[in-house]
């Protein structure tokens, strides 16, 4: 009873936690309906980092910057909704 008991709650625990760490998807549109680098770097800016650079990598803007400490930081954005991702390195799988 106690065993079952145990993986209930970890089912529930799981279920609950899963929809905080849902990796975004990479956009698959055209490349005519992405938002521009600049929309991105202009929303970047205003949130305190320094961009260094923003490449394409599969339907993902991945982006190079600085936070207001001048700590580094990578981060990954879906191109056409400039939703962030998860994982910093999704257009690279």
């Amino acid at each position: 009873m106690k065993t079952m008991f145990t993986f209930a709650a970890l089912a529930v625990v799981g279920l609950a936690i899963s929809p905080a760490y849902a990796a975004g998807k990479c956009a698959a549109g055209p490349k005519s309906a992405w938002q521009p680098k600049s929309a991105l770097e202009s929303q970047l800016q205003t949130e305190g980092f320094t961009v260094k650079q923003i490449k394409i990598e599969s339907g993902c803007y991945e982006v190079y910057a600085t936070d207001k400490g001048g700590k580094r930081v990578n981060m990954a954005y879906n191109a056409q909704t400039l939703e962030k991702l998860d994982n910093p390195e999704a257009g690279e799988n």
